[in-house]
């Protein structure tokens, strides 16, 4: 499977996108995941491709549409004449990658599988994961911050994935958990850095927001 013509597509298909889910996400994303598997192990192609298609039907992008990535994966891989059992592999990673709310538990259980998320969920915060909420939040025409909305853990990635609060509620409600919810050594190395940006940032935030600084 030529790796080269399935970036050419996604590159094609996401460039230009303003929510902080566009070609340049899913590139970091993929370039974070051989960084990983190098160290990690698992089956190098499998890695690749899954993250190169992690996002090709994202709920956020397609009108609302739940858990189709794996079933878009598919079928792009198949018409490509691509063997079905690896397929199958990468079209269920597709389908699990996502974060589905705070109080769902994950459902990976492949090792590439879980290298693919944790290189997702490494660009969902730090410096990169701040600037990507606030770009999706705007994107969405979502306040900054309303102090008296508070945050929600959902129980649901339905409701998850209709939630319309504000984006520093986000936080709470994802990219601060996601620290303890990543897989492997080198992922929670990396995360730990990131995380503890993300804690800085918004102990600034606040202080800003009331006029203390």
């Amino acid at each position: 499977m030529p790796i080269q013509h399935i970036k050419q597509l996604i590159k094609e298909q996401f460039s230009g996108e303003g929510s902080g889910h566009d070609w340049y996400h899913i590139e970091r994303v993929y370039k974070m995941a051989c960084v990983i598997q190098e160290k990690e192990g698992g089956d190098r192609e499998i890695v690749e491709l899954a993250a190169l298609l992690h996002d090709i039907s994202d709920h956020k992008l397609n009108g609302g549409k739940l858990n189709a990535g794996g079933a878009e994966a598919r079928k792009l891989l198949l018409e490509l004449n691509y063997d079905p059992e690896r397929t199958e592999r990468i079209a269920q990673i597709v389908d699990s990658v996502s974060y589905k709310g705070a109080l769902v538990e994950d459902q990976m259980d492949s090792l590439e599988g879980k290298i693919v998320q944790d290189a997702d969920r490494l660009d969902a915060i730090g410096a990169i994961g701040i600037a990507r909420a606030f770009a999706f939040g705007g994107s969405r025409n979502r306040p900054l911050y309303e102090p008296e909305s508070t945050p929600e853990l959902h129980e649901n990635f339905e409701h998850y994935a209709r939630s319309q609060s504000h984006t520093i509620n986000h936080f709470y409600e994802k990219l601060l958990l996601l620290k303890n919810r990543l897989h492997t050594v080198t992922a929670r190395k990396i995360g730990e850095e990131r995380h503890e940006f993300m804690e800085r940032f918004l102990d600034q935030f606040y202080s800003e927001w009331n006029a203390k600084k």
